[in-house]
């Protein structure tokens, strides 16, 4: 058995018949199958692809107890002429790996990895979407599995990829409010990986900005709360003068695919872009100059989501209007064109099913 191969076991029936796909919300369906890979005796076991369904964990599972658990999201798209395609596999495969060594887990195989993703999509094919704005979410993820009470690593885990039909994650823009109390990740800390535990961290202030009108958390760093590093559930860049600028990588903040993807796209197209440090205090004074052109988030699950309203020590700073954002419209433009079909693939970014 080489690495890739992968035991398949289908559903005697699908449930895709249950679906309403014009009204899809985001992870609230799930398609037919999954997979599943175990690791014991250090080492990764048979790969199955099986009816997609409930695991049975014991009440002492260490994950429970201590949150070591990563996961990935990426997602596949109807193509223009019907086929399906997934984005950057590959680029996602290897941040899984990042994820997992900072968790004290082992690697998964890369090339496993993408392997399960096609194979999954092609057996499940018929639930990616055709409407406009829609995809197939996918998710890869693993935890640890020993049930065991005492902190330390796990030495058995298991790896599992579900997938979602899903609809557009937000729609139009979105208002931000600057975090200068909470954190939600620290140098030297898990900030950099797609872990739960960063997620369940960053849920009260969450709460607390939707309470006062804001769709989304600013994230700026622990020590001074001085510099801005990332939006709750994307990466988050601004167009001052003429030049797009983005948070450089830390270990407090995650290294998104969509972010990696815009500053390609910035640099082949000869787009002025930097990657440093950035105050908010230098993104109020852009506004107040009437430089501050643009501010938009960057992730999977939106793409481009632009930002139309920034509050900072209680007062809003408006963004010009989205009509008006030339830089934003067209990495967003271009990327949706490219993701079914519509555009060129430059970079060869698109994987076939």
């Amino acid at each position: 058995m080489t690495s890739t191969d992968i035991k398949i076991t289908k559903a005697s029936s699908s449930k895709i018949h249950q679906v309403n796909f014009d009204n899809l919300g985001f992870g609230q369906v799930f398609s037919d199958h999954m997979m599943v890979v175990d690791y014991q005796n250090g080492k990764w076991g048979e790969a199955e692809i099986v009816p997609y369904g409930n695991l049975s964990v014991a009440p002492s599972l260490t994950t429970l107890h201590y949150a070591q658990t990563i996961f990935e999201g990426l997602k596949a798209f109807r193509q223009a002429d019907g086929s399906v395609a997934v984005y950057r596999p590959e680029k996602h495969a290897a941040r899984f790996n990042i994820s997992a060594e900072r968790l004290c887990m082992p690697d998964f195989p890369e090339e496993l990895f993408v392997e399960g993703v096609k194979q999954l999509l092609s057996i499940d094919s018929e639930w990616v979407p055709s409407q406009k704005g829609t995809s197939l979410y996918i998710r890869p993820f693993m935890f640890a599995t020993d049930e065991f009470l005492g902190v330390r690593p796990s030495r058995a885990y298991k790896f599992l990829i579900i997938t979602s039909p899903a609809g557009s994650y937000y729609e139009g823009g979105v208002k931000v409010i600057v975090e200068d109390k909470y954190v939600r990740a620290s140098e030297g800390g898990t900030g950099f990986t797609k872990t739960g535990g960063n997620y369940a961290a960053s849920l009260y202030p969450a709460v607390k900005a939707l309470e006062k009108g804001y769709h989304q958390i600013l994230w700026t760093d622990s020590k001074e709360h001085k510099y801005v590093e990332e939006i709750g559930t994307m990466n988050v860049m601004f167009q001052i003068g003429d030049k797009l600028v983005t948070p450089e990588l830390n270990s407090s903040l995650l290294a998104g695919v969509t972010r990696a993807s815009v500053i390609e796209l910035a640099k082949h197209w000869n787009i002025p872009i930097e990657e440093r440090k950035l105050s908010i205090d230098e993104i109020v004074e852009a506004h107040e100059k009437g430089i501050l052109k643009d501010a938009f988030g960057t992730g999977t699950a939106a793409t481009i989501t632009h930002i139309e309203t920034l509050n900072y020590k209680g007062k809003d700073y408006h963004l010009p209007p989205i009509e008006e954002r030339q830089l934003s419209k067209k990495f967003h433009n271009y990327l949706s064109k490219l993701k079914v079909g519509e555009a060129e693939d430059e970079l060869k970014w698109m994987t076939s099913i």
